[in-house]
């Protein structure tokens, strides 16, 4: 009788042993298949990421080209293009700017209100343009044909 406890013990304690790896086969091989899913929708992710990056990196430089068009055809306020020999009328009205001759290879030379200036590029002036109104008047960029100023004044306005 103690003989056959031990026996049908030993048969369940192997019987569940077994039962217990076939469960466990079960659970690894879908472990299995849910990482190879995963995998495949990484890889597929992280394509549709590539295709997107390389769309927005088009998309950036096609903005880009847009708006240099943009500020070719507006240029930003108080900002004046500037032929040789030409005069213009510009910071609200205060200041009369002439580009004497043809841009030099590393300044301009200015008539600003009646007084030479030599001026390089990125260089701003302070002008006084009456005993109230102040002006800054700097030079952008510049080439043979052109010179590109900004010219702003603060203090009294024109009527």
């Amino acid at each position: 009788m103690i003989t056959a406890g031990v026996i049908t013990f030993l048969g369940i304690a192997v019987g569940g042993h077994l039962y217990g790896r076939y469960l466990a086969a079960l659970d690894l091989s879908g472990r299995e298949n849910a990482i190879e899913q995963l995998r495949a929708e990484t890889q597929r992710q992280k394509r549709e990421l590539d295709s997107k990056s390389a769309q927005l990196t088009a998309l950036e430089a096609k903005l880009q080209g847009v708006q240099a068009a943009l500020n070719s055809i507006m240029p930003s306020a108080n900002t004046y293009i500037i032929n040789p020999n030409q005069t213009l009328i510009v910071g609200d009205g205060h200041l009369t700017v002439g580009l004497v001759g043809a841009p030099g290879n590393e300044s301009i030379l200015l008539n600003v209100n009646g007084k030479l200036q030599s001026i390089s590029a990125g260089q701003t002036i302070g002008i006084a343009a009456d005993p109230t109104t102040q002006c800054q008047l700097s030079v952008q960029s510049f080439d043979v044909f052109k010179a590109t100023l900004v010219a702003a004044c603060s203090g009294a306005k024109t009527k």
